[in-house]
């Protein structure tokens, strides 16, 4: 299992560099928020979250494009790319990053169990990536968690 306390340096590094991020979670379920949240002075730089399991929320609440949802589905790169923009937007942070996947145990949309992406957006550009997990429901969706711990460091370390 995966140590979801990864986030004490991140929240520490964005409250170094004054910078705010929101959440947007479909795959999570607010299990990010949370994590981030469970932080210590987390108030500093999280301004919130929103969690969009039904493709209509994603629309409404996030901004996803309808043609988006239609065509390529909730589980898909444009899908996290317009979500992390629309969390950002909505809570009007310097960063917003989201996760959507098949957490399982059932497939969705035809897309298998594991698949999953994640994307941090920002206001110079928007990262996504695709992960492949083979464990169960829980697993996949703590390993999406540690995933956006990663990149969130990753990100940081750019911005130095």
């Amino acid at each position: 299992m995966h140590d979801l306390t990864d986030f004490t340096e991140i929240v520490g590094q964005l409250s170094h560099q004054n910078l705010s991020i929101a959440t947007a979670e479909s795959l999570t379920a607010g299990m990010l928020s949370s994590a981030i949240a469970d932080v210590p002075g987390a108030s500093a730089v999280f301004h919130g979250g929103i969690v969009a399991y039904n493709n209509n929320i994603k629309h409404r609440l996030l901004g996803v494009s309808v043609d988006t949802l239609a065509s390529r589905g909730a589980v898909d790169s444009d899908t996290a790319k317009q979500m992390a923009h629309g969390a950002r937007q909505r809570f009007q942070t310097d960063i917003g990053i989201s996760t959507t996947g098949v957490a399982g145990p059932d497939p969705s949309e035809g897309k298998a169990v594991g698949l999953t992406f994640i994307a941090l957006a920002s206001e110079e550009n928007t990262t996504v990536k695709l992960l492949r997990f083979d464990g169960n429901r829980d697993h996949n969706r703590r390993a999406t968690v540690a995933a956006c711990v990663q990149l969130m460091a990753e990100w940081l370390a750019e911005q130095k």
